[in-house]
C-alpha cells in the first residue's frame, strides 16, 4: 500500500539495505549530488533576467535556456544515463554525470569572455550549448541519485529519504539567487558577463571535488533483489510500456516540473512588473520563495511520518491550483506574497510523484528512474508558451499555465488515492511473509562486484 511512506510489493521483502551508521556515508555523498544541481538550477532563473538585460533578448528567446536545460538535457539524455545506470551501476553513472556537468559549466568562462553587444545572438547560442552539456549531466547525476536514495534504504522510508535529500536541492536552489542578486545585478556588473565566468567556475570546481569524492570512497553497489533479473517481481511479468500507474507518474511529473519552472523562470518578471520591485529585489525574493520551497521540502518529510504521500499530493496540489489562479488575477505585493507562498505547496511533489511512480517496479525499477527523470523535460515545454503569452499580454495572466499543470497532478494524485485504498493516516501494512516470521532483513548490502 503506497503512503505516506511508500511500500514496496510483498515480493520486495527478500531484498537487503543499509540501516543505521551505514547510511549516513552514503546518503551525504548523495546529498551533495542533490545540493550541486539545485545550486545550478536556482542559478538558471537569474541567469534568464541577466540575459534580457546585458544581451537584450525578449523573454521568450530567454526561455530557451529552459528548453535546452529541461528538454535537451533531462529528455533526450535520460535514456541514456537510466541504461549507463542499469549496465555499469551507480559509481560510473555518477562520475559521469559529474564530469559531464563540470565540462559545461567551465565552458561559461570564455563564452562569457567572449560576448558582446555586437554579437549578443552568438553569445546567447554558445550560452546554450555549455546549458546542454551541463544538463545532460545533472540528468544523469538525477537519474542515479533519486534511485539511489530510494533503494539504499529501508523501502518502508523511502519517500521520507528521498524528500530529505531533496530538501538539501532546495536549500542549495535558494543560495543560488541569493549569490547570484549580488554578483549579477550590482553596480556595474548589471550589464555585463563578468561574474557568470568566476560563478560558473567555481561550480565547476565543487563538481570536480565532488566526483573525486566518488571515485576514491568506497561505498557498496546496492542491488535490491527487484532489480535482479533473475528474481521475477510482482509486475515483472508486465512490459515496461504497461506499468500504468508508472506512465501516468510520468506525465504528472511532466507537467509538475513544467509548472514549477515556469514559476520560478518568470517570478522575476512577475514581482518587477506587478509591484514595481527592481530587479535586484526580485531576486532576492525570490531567494526568499526559494527558502519557502526549502522549508515546504522538510515539513513534507515530517508529514510523511503521519499521512499518506497520495493523500499530501492530493491536498497540496488543490491549494496550488487556488494559488496559481490567484496569482494570474491578483496585483501588487499580496500577489507576490500568494506566490512565494505557491512555492511552499509546490516543494514536495517532485519526491512524491518520483517514488509514487517507481515503486512495485521490480527489474524495470532502474529504466522507470530514468524515465521519471526524462519527466523533468516538461520544464522545456511549458516556458516558451508562458513567454509567449506574457509577450502578447502579460507575466501575470501567464501564470494559468503553471496551474494546467498542477491540475494534472492533481489527477494522477486522485487516481493513486483511489486505487490504494483512500487512506489518509499513513498506512504500514504487514507482508504475508513477514507475518509468518518467515523473512528477516538483514543488516548487510548486497555488494557486487563493483563498489559505488
Amino acid at each position: 500500500m503506497a503512503g505516506g511512506v511508500v511500500l514496496p510489493s510483498s515480493t520486495s521483502s527478500n531484498r537487503t539495505y543499509l540501516k543505521g551508521r551505514q547510511l549516513i556515508f552514503p546518503l551525504c555523498l548523495a546529498i551533495s549530488l542533490f545540493f550541486l544541481w539545485g545550486f545550478s538550477y536556482g542559478l538558471l532563473d537569474v541567469l534568464n533576467k541577466h540575459f534580457q538585460n546585458v544581451l537584450k533578448i525578449t523573454r521568450l528567446e530567454s526561455t530557451a535556456l529552459q528548453i535546452v536545460y529541461f528538454g535537451g538535457g533531462y529528455f533526450c539524455f535520460s535514456p541514456f544515463a537510466a541504461e549507463l545506470l542499469r549496465r555499469k551501476g551507480y559509481k560510473i553513472t555518477i562520475v559521469t554525470g559529474l564530469a559531464l556537468f563540470a565540462i559545461g559549466a567551465i565552458f561559461f568562462w570564455p563564452t562569457a569572455h567572449y560576448s558582446t553587444l555586437s554579437n549578443a545572438k552568438q553569445a546567447f547560442g554558445g550560452f546554450i550549448v555549455c546549458t546542454f552539456v551541463a544538463a545532460c549531466g545533472l540528468a544523469t547525476l538525477e537519474t542515479a541519485a533519486n534511485s539511489y536514495a530510494t533503494v539504499i534504504g529501508d523501502p518502508k522510508s523511502a519517500s521520507m529519504r528521498l524528500q530529505f535529500c531533496q530538501s538539501w536541492n532546495g536549500v542549495a536552489s535558494f543560495i543560488g539567487p541569493l549569490i547570484a542578486s549580488r554578483l549579477f545585478f550590482s553596480g556595474e556588473n548589471a550589464s555585463n558577463l563578468d561574474n557568470v565566468k568566476y560563478v560558473y567556475i567555481s561550480v565547476a570546481c565543487a563538481a570536480v571535488l565532488v566526483a573525486l569524492f566518488f571515485i576514491f570512497a568506497k561505498l557498496p553497489e546496492v542491488m535490491t533483489d527487484d532489480e535482479d533479473s533473475t528474481t521475477n517481481g510482482a509486475n515483472d511479468d508486465k512490459p515496461l510500456w504497461k506499468q500504468y500507474n508508472m506512465i501516468f507518474a510520468f506525465i504528472a511529473q511532466f507537467c509538475y516540473v513544467g509548472a514549477q519552472v515556469t514559476v520560478g523562470s518568470f517570478f522575476i518578471n512577475y514581482a518587477t512588473e506587478n509591484a514595481d520591485f527592481t530587479d535586484s529585489q526580485a531576486s532576492n525574493l525570490l531567494s526568499y520563495a526559494l527558502i519557502t520551497f526549502t522549508v515546504g521540502r522538510f515539513v513534507g518529510t515530517a508529514l510523511a511520518h503521519f499521512f499518506q504521500a497520495d493523500f499530501i499530493l492530493l491536498v497540496y496540489s488543490i491549494i496550488s491550483i487556488a494559488l496559481s489562479a490567484y496569482i494570474s488575477f491578483g496585483y501588487g505585493c499580496a500577489a507576490v506574497i500568494v506566490l512565494i507562498a505557491l512555492f511552499f505547496f509546490e516543494s514536495l511533489m517532485f519526491p512524491t510523484i518520483f517514488v509514487l511512480g517507481t515503486t512495485n517496479l521490480g527489474r524495470h525499477t532502474r529504466r522507470g528512474a530514468g524515465i521519471l527523470i526524462m519527466g523533468v523535460s516538461g520544464g522545456a515545454a511549458f516556458p516558451p508558451i508562458q513567454g509567449v503569452i506574457a509577450d502578447k499580454h502579460s507575466t501575470r495572466i501567464s501564470f494559468l499555465v503553471p496551474m494546467v499543470g498542477f491540475v494534472i497532478v492533481l489527477a494522477y494524485a486522485l487516481f493513486h488515492w483511489i486505487t490504494r485504498g483512500l487512506n489518509i493516516r499513513c498506512v504500514l501494512p504487514v507482508t504475508e511473509d513477514e507475518s509468518k516470521s518467515s523473512v528477516t532483513y538483514t543488516n548487510e548490502p548486497v555488494i557486487t562486484t563493483e563498489n559505488l
